[in-house]
């Protein structure tokens, strides 16, 4: 007596019309598709970070005549400090970094401004000053120092690179008033006669007053 059943059905492959993908692998191809949106979006993520974070720092090396950020050392410190004795008036920092000579000079007793032209490094600066206790007294703001005008200042620090340093002692020159004093540390300038220098080496501060330099034609 014949069978009762029919002809086997012939397994369909991937690929055929009418082949459904078993549910575990179904499962599998989600995961993956999962981990890859997960993967890009990190990938994504820590690439914009990255962007925003080293913008700031990269853009001022694409100008021509850049301040690098080079954190001053303790005895650099100390001999700004030493060079301020008995002076008076407002201080700004030219290119003040994190903001410690700005600090110090809050400290004792000074009112004083650091510009930089970092973000970061500014609102880091503004932390530590508040995190010290003289923000009342110590400012930051992000500028170009090209395009501020140091007038209303007696006395200027500056850690300068040796591009600069001709450029500046003209701008400092047109714009200071004679009983003002500007601090140049690592480099001094190109024409200028230091009334003092101390300290060696990376810690060397030279010293120069304006009155020195009044009664002599402008340097055009």
């Amino acid at each position: 007596m014949a069978g009762g059943g029919g002809e086997p059905q012939e397994a369909l492959n991937e690929g055929q019309p009418g082949y459904v993908l078993p549910t575990s692998l179904e499962a599998n191809g989600l995961k993956k598709n999962r981990w890859g949106f997960l993967i890009t979006g990190l990938v994504g993520g820590t690439l914009v970070a990255v962007y925003a974070v080293a913008t700031p720092f990269i853009t001022p090396a694409l100008r021509k005549i850049c301040l690098p950020f080079v954190p001053a050392t303790t005895k650099q410190i100390e001999n700004v400090v030493k060079m301020l004795q008995s002076r008076r008036g407002p201080l700004v920092d030219i290119g003040s970094g994190d903001g410690r000579i700005v600090i110090a000079a809050a400290k004792e007793g000074f009112t004083a401004v650091g510009y930089e032209l970092n973000p970061w490094l500014v609102w880091y600066s503004r932390y530590r000053a508040w995190r010290e206790g003289v923000q009342h007294l110590a400012k930051f703001y992000i500028s170009d120092l090209w395009k501020v005008t140091f007038s209303q200042y007696s006395n200027v620090v500056i850690f300068g690179v040796p591009q600069m340093m001709l450029q500046l002692e003209k701008k400092l020159e047109l714009e200071l008033e004679r009983d003002a004093r500007v601090i140049a540390c690592r480099f001094p300038f190109p024409h200028w006669t230091p009334a003092q220098v101390t300290g060696e080496g990376i810690d060397t501060v030279w010293v120069y007053d304006m009155n020195m330099f009044r009664g002599r034609e402008k340097r055009p």
